[in-house]
């Protein structure tokens, strides 16, 4: 599961409309027939209208400077292993979305009116999307990038060519173009990754746009806070302020696991990639730690998510040899790809 929380800019402000970010998430339906398309929905409503979830979340923002984000974008990207155990994709993504939005309220150290934050507090839209394409900012696309640069400059050279502007053998050029075609370290179905191709496979993930503003246009939710959780004194009273992103990436993977009776492997756990981060050599103690079993499904995961698999100890001798700043390059393509972010 990777999951980000982001403000939406546009340039170097904040939008001051999701008009732009609700167009963007309508793209995959302009290619797709009525009963096909998927809609957005919130906690209690489904096949709200796009031009609604502009009106809602634009009207909610009292009191919200230029420079202050009016809304914050979720993320939700399972793994090709947390997709394959739902039974239907759509439905049961909007079912966890629902329950990870109730983690999310339950994630803020705030209360309102005396109460604790719940779902009902918060203003939300979610769309289910099921294609990515390739970004310039692939490691596919950019380790592709230099045979993409020669067969560009070989295909300008034709061109020159056929207007006369410069002498050679076009046939010979299409063959090197047809061989740097086919060298491109990175391919899907016999085809060179380029930058806008649609990725194969089971891509599904969803979308949530929520209000900055709690239901009521009243309070400020902002779970871009720097402040976790604590408690401070105001005007002579204790306030409870901040957002504990830990806790809603525990819990929404928590929550995952329950809901579809998911066994989760220790390389793909929330629980790794933190011990990752503050402690590299207790994730690889681990990892080697684990019942064979689970240790053979943990390095075929990292396998399968690009990590150099020689780079990986297989005992702890191995370890205590081996660099962490040299493992942990190497690790580090895991745990963006199949993971929970950090």
């Amino acid at each position: 599961m990777y999951i980000t929380v982001t403000a939406q800019k546009l340039g170097g402000d904040y939008s001051q409309s999701s008009a732009d970010f609700v167009d963007y998430l309508e793209k995959e339906n302009q290619s797709l027939e009525q009963e096909d398309m998927e809609h957005f929905f919130n906690q209690y409503g489904d096949e709200i209208d796009a031009k609604e979830v502009v009106k809602e979340i634009d009207g909610n923002t009292a009191k919200l400077k230029n420079r202050e984000p009016k809304f914050y974008s979720i993320t939700v990207s399972p793994s090709k292993y947390e997709l394959e155990k739902l039974q239907n994709i759509s439905e049961d993504l909007k079912r966890y979305t629902r329950a990870i939005m109730r983690d999310y309220a339950t994630s803020f150290n705030r209360e309102i009116n005396g109460k604790p934050i719940t779902v009902n507090d918060i203003k939300y839209f979610a769309k289910i999307e099921h294609q990515r394409s390739f970004k310039g900012t692939d490691k596919e696309v950019r380790e592709n990038q230099p045979f993409a640069t020669k067969i560009l400059h070989l295909k300008n050279e034709i061109r020159k060519i056929e207007h006369q502007q410069l002498e050679g053998d076009v046939k010979k050029i299409k063959m090197q173009i047809s061989k740097l075609e086919a060298d491109a370290p990175h391919q899907q179905n016999g085809k060179r990754i380029v930058q806008g191709m649609k990725k194969e496979g089971n891509q599904s993930h969803i979308h949530i746009i929520v209000s900055r503003k709690d239901a009521s246009n009243s309070v400020s939710l902002s779970p871009g806070s720097k402040h976790k959780a604590s408690v401070v004194e105001m005007h002579g009273k204790l306030v409870k302020r901040g957002f504990d992103r830990d806790a809603f990436f525990t819990k929404a993977e928590v929550t995952f696991d329950k809901t579809f009776g998911y066994n989760r492997n220790y390389a793909e756990s929330y629980r790794s990639k933190k011990d990752f981060v503050k402690d590299p050599k207790l994730y690889f103690t681990t990892l080697l730690g684990l019942p064979a079993s689970e240790k053979a499904i943990a390095f075929k995961i990292l396998a399968k998510t690009g990590v150099p698999m020689a780079s990986i100890p297989t005992n702890k001798v191995q370890l205590a040899l081996k660099t962490i700043r040299y493992l942990k390059h190497g690790v580090q393509v895991a745990i963006k790809s199949g993971s929970i972010g950090i």
